[in-house]
């Protein structure tokens, strides 16, 4: 299967090149604003180097292609709308043109938790806590918290519009992703452990001890997410669908069972695995 996966080199595409570029039967084409040097750990790929907000870019690159990972974006909750316009909401548009005008069969479009932030944001910090009672799943009200988490409800709802209303792309699946991060901070103290390193956070302070149980709720480990890509690009039998995506956190408050039943998500991490950061 050939499969272009766009923004390429963020946190989430560089698990998939981690777990999926080797052996699992791709023929993997990468998108991203600008390529990597071949001294660097994920240079030397085929790169296409260009914008989603560029139509025509973005056309030429979806030829030849039978399925799209679209993970391009601007990533932050903390943006404006300025910020997320052109890479969020035209990009998606132009990619999911780009998958209907060329006959993609599969969509993957990264979504985000922030779709339904606002459910934290209420609860918080109760909701980190193993005994809390609330289960957020695919059929709960979107409750944006941010411009960011606004365009990502966007982009599922295009995602269904394309779906319902052309014969391509045939399938479109939202990840809903929690945290995905780099490989030094892919652990559930991860978070925590960086905001030492920027000299953010104290070790065993207020801040990081609350960064440590929210990522034991969210985390989604590398090997995990990679593995819920696959399970959307191999099924063919969801026409459209929205899936949470962490791992099988016993503090999480996101529903993975419609995502086990569905595509076959089986998650092989728990943040309560971890008593404390690697040594």
């Amino acid at each position: 299967m050939d499969v272009l996966m766009t923004g390429a080199y963020g946190r989430c595409g560089t698990a998939v090149i981690d777990h999926l570029h080797d052996g699992a039967g791709y023929d993997f084409t990468y998108l991203n604003r600008s390529d990597r040097s071949d001294d660097h750990p994920y240079g030397g790929y085929e790169t296409v180097v260009a914008d989603v907000a560029d139509r025509d870019a973005i056309e030429t690159a979806t030829r030849e292609t039978d399925a799209m990972v679209h993970m391009a974006a601007y990533p932050s909750p903390s943006g404006e709308w300025k910020d997320v316009f052109e890479p969020n909401i035209l990009g998606v548009y132009n990619t999911l043109e780009a998958a209907r005008t060329h006959q993609l069969e599969s969509f993957v479009f990264i979504s985000s938790n922030h779709a339904v932030g606002m459910y934290e944001q209420e609860f918080a910090p109760e909701i980190y806590t193993a005994d809390f009672d609330l289960l957020v799943d695919h059929t709960d009200p979107v409750r944006p918290d941010s411009f960011y988490g606004v365009s990502k409800c966007f982009g599922e709802a295009l995602g269904r519009y394309y779906v319902e209303n052309y014969e391509y792309p045939r399938q479109f699946y939202a990840l809903r992703v929690g945290t995905v991060n780099m490989p030094p901070y892919d652990h559930p103290y991860g978070d925590a452990e960086q905001g030492v390193d920027e000299g953010t956070f104290e070790r065993d302070g207020v801040e990081y001890d609350r960064a440590v149980t929210r990522m034991k709720a969210l985390w989604q480990s590398r090997q995990d997410f990679a593995h819920q890509v696959d399970c959307c690009l191999r099924n063919e039998t969801v026409e459209y669908g929205i899936f949470y995506g962490v791992s099988d956190n016993r503090r999480r408050w996101f529903d993975i069972d419609h995502a086990r039943t569905r595509i076959g998500y089986e998650p092989q991490d728990d943040g309560e695995q971890w008593d404390g950061p690697p040594a």
